[in-house]
């Protein structure tokens, strides 16, 4: 995994907002022609939004996402052994106290409409295998047919953790809650080899862990933990024999527009984050609830050999951060962690569903510009070297 030895470099967390032709997947009873035109556009996009996100600078790229429903519910589509229930709600727990606390809000607002209701259990019936491997076989494709003849440019890929697996989820067939975490995260592992082997960075995404902090303290500190320690071993058994500098792990609070007053204390989850055997840690540092927790890593050190990756532009609003100030977030983290060890980052994805946009793709791109001009002012400061990005000259007066 490339550090930032002469200057900052910059990447994001995956989602992107797709373009027309692929939001919505065509029905499992599509047609031959229906289907073949659909994989034509993922190919093609695929490719466009790589090239894309060079241009405007970025250094470690992906794909988007394009090839996904979700960022976690695409592997329903991939594993066996879970059933959708439309007629048995399972309440949102993930939210926390939040639904409580503003329940006007939850009523009144469009962004969360299952919250007070609760959504569709995602029930657990027999044994969970992993059966993507022509998907993600597709989608690796895709993304090596877009990178070729870059290899000396690093690449990312995404897959979901198993506490974020099904997080609406019932388990029906399993003795224990062990046999089916560790079960989950087998069939996982089947994912994560094969994006290894294709040569890509795995980016490991897990909301659910930080989410779930809120519901499970109350019924007290231990609970959560035990939660939380048994689903960080088993996403490290998922990751026995891939390198962990070919590992980044990513965890947020949630991409949805709602209070987040219920969000975790990055300094409660901070030592779950650091047990991951990755060698990068991808968090929120932007937002307005969590910008002020880079003093957490004051108090916790980095090990040695790891990168930060925090995030310095926010997917949380439409408002695009001028780049003096995504400078002064990676100077500031610079100065605790390491320039060497810092990367600048996004706090989460812009589309975490295909049907999905946090806000309009011309401030995602917007936002993307001023990461990579606040990387160079802040690469200019540091290293007294000016590093060359795409676009840089426009990008410094957005």
């Amino acid at each position: 995994m490339h550090r930032s030895e002469t200057g900052f470099l910059t990447t994001h967390t995956g989602s992107l907002i797709r373009p027309a032709p692929l939001i919505g997947e065509p029905a499992p009873d599509a047609d031959a022609a229906t289907r073949a035109g659909y994989e034509r556009e993922l190919t093609e996009a695929v490719a466009d939004v790589v090239a894309r996100q060079w241009d405007v600078g970025l250094d470690v790229v992906n794909d988007g996402e394009f090839g996904k429903s979700s960022w976690s519910g695409y592997v329903l589509d991939r594993i066996s052994g879970f059933e959708i229930r439309p007629d048995q709600l399972k309440p949102l727990d993930w939210l926390g106290r939040d639904r409580e606390r503003f329940r006007g809000f939850f009523t009144d607002t469009a962004e969360m409409p299952a919250a007070l209701t609760g959504a569709p259990a995602q029930v657990c019936v027999g044994p969970v295998e992993y059966t993507g491997r022509g998907l993600v076989g597709r989608d690796l494709a895709n993304l090596k047919a877009a990178t070729a003849g870059h290899q000396d440019r690093e690449v990312f890929f995404t897959s979901v953790a198993p506490a974020s697996v099904a997080y609406n989820g019932v388990n029906e067939h399993y003795k224990t809650e062990e046999e089916y975490v560790y079960a989950i995260a087998e069939a996982l592992r089947q994912e994560y080899l094969a994006i290894h082997q294709a040569g890509f960075i795995l980016q490991v995404d897990d909301a659910v862990l930080a989410n779930m902090y809120d519901h499970l303290v109350q019924q007290g500190e231990q609970t959560y933990r035990r939660w939380a320690q048994l689903r960080i071993e088993a996403l490290n058994h998922a990751l026995a024999g891939i390198p962990e500098d070919r590992i980044r792990y990513h965890i947020c609070f949630g991409s949805w527009h709602v209070p987040h007053v219920a969000d975790a204390p990055l300094e409660a989850i901070i030592g779950f984050i650091l047990q991951v055997n990755a060698g990068a840690y991808s968090v929120e540092a932007a937002n307005p609830r969590h910008e002020w927790e880079w003093e957490v890593w004051e108090r916790t050190k980095l090990p040695d050999g790891k990168i930060l990756i925090p995030g310095v532009i926010s997917h949380h609003m439409t408002t695009v951060e001028h780049p003096r100030l995504v400078a002064q977030r990676l100077e500031r983290f610079a100065r605790i962690a390491g320039p060497e060890n810092v990367i600048g980052g996004a706090d989460c994805g812009f589309a975490q569903a295909s049907t999905i946009r946090r806000t309009h793709p011309e401030v995602v791109w917007a936002k993307f510009g001023s990461l990579v001009a606040g990387a160079q002012i802040a690469s200019e400061r540091i290293w007294g070297s000016r590093r060359r990005h795409g676009a840089d000259n426009e990008l410094h007066s957005v």
